[in-house]
C-alpha cells in the first residue's frame, strides 16, 4: 500500500498506469487484481489508509480542544510522508474531475469531518467568533500551504507562515475574550 501511495503522490491518479504500480510493488497485475478491483479501488484504498495514517481525528480531539491542536493540524503540512512532498489528499483535490466517485465522496466526507473538528477547536477558542467560517480559512490555508510543498518550499519558511497564520488567530481570541 505504502509503495502505491508514493506511486499515486508522484505521478497523480490519471498518469499512473498499472504498470507503475507492479513496477513500485513488486506484485504483477493478477496479484494487484486478487486484492483490488483494479486501479480505481487500489486508489481508494491507498487514499483511505494514507489519511488513517495522518491521525488527524486523534490531534484535532487531543484535550484541552483549542488553537493549540488547529497548529499542530497546519504543522502536518511540513511532513514529506513516503518521500514526496506535500499531501496526498490536498493534491487529489486537482484530480477530483476524473477521480472514481468513491474517492470524491472520500475527500468530501473527510473535509467535513475535519471542518467539524477544527469548528469544535476554534469554539473552544473563539466562543463569540464565527468558528465554522474560520475553519473553512484554516482549511483553505492547509490546501495552500501543502500544495506549496510541491515546489520544494523551505521548511523556515512555512513553519513562518503558520506561525503569522496562527498568531492572527490568536489575535481574534484575545479579541474576542475581551469584548464586551
Amino acid at each position: 500500500m505504502r509503495k502505491a501511495i508514493g506511486v499515486f503522490w508522484k505521478k497523480g491518479y490519471a498518469d499512473t498506469s498499472l504498470q507503475d504500480l507492479e513496477r513500485a510493488t513488486g506484485v504483477n497485475k493478477s496479484g494487484l487484481y486478487s486484492e483490488f478491483q483494479g486501479k480505481d479501488d487500489l486508489f481508494t484504498e491507498s487514499l483511505k489508509f494514507y489519511l488513517e495514517q495522518a491521525h488527524t481525528d486523534e490531534l484535532l480531539s487531543a484535550q484541552p480542544l483549542g488553537l493549540d491542536n488547529v497548529e499542530r493540524f497546519l504543522a502536518l503540512g511540513l511532513r514529506c510522508a513516503y518521500g514526496s512532498p506535500g499531501c496526498l489528499f490536498v493534491n487529489s483535490f486537482r484530480e477530483v474531475a476524473v477521480l472514481p466517485p468513491a474517492v470524491e465522496t472520500l475527500i468530501r466526507e473527510n473535509r467535513r469531518q475535519l471542518r467539524s473538528a477544527l469548528t469544535r477547536n476554534l469554539e473552544a477558542a473563539l466562543p463569540s467568533g464565527d468558528a465554522k467560517a474560520l475553519a473553512d480559512l484554516v482549511l483553505t490555508f492547509f490546501s495552500g500551504l501543502t500544495l506549496e510543498q510541491n515546489l520544494a518550499t523551505d521548511e523556515k519558511e512555512t513553519r513562518r507562515k503558520i506561525a503569522s497564520f496562527m498568531r492572527l488567530l490568536r489575535a481574534q481570541a484575545g479579541a474576542d475574550t475581551t469584548s464586551p
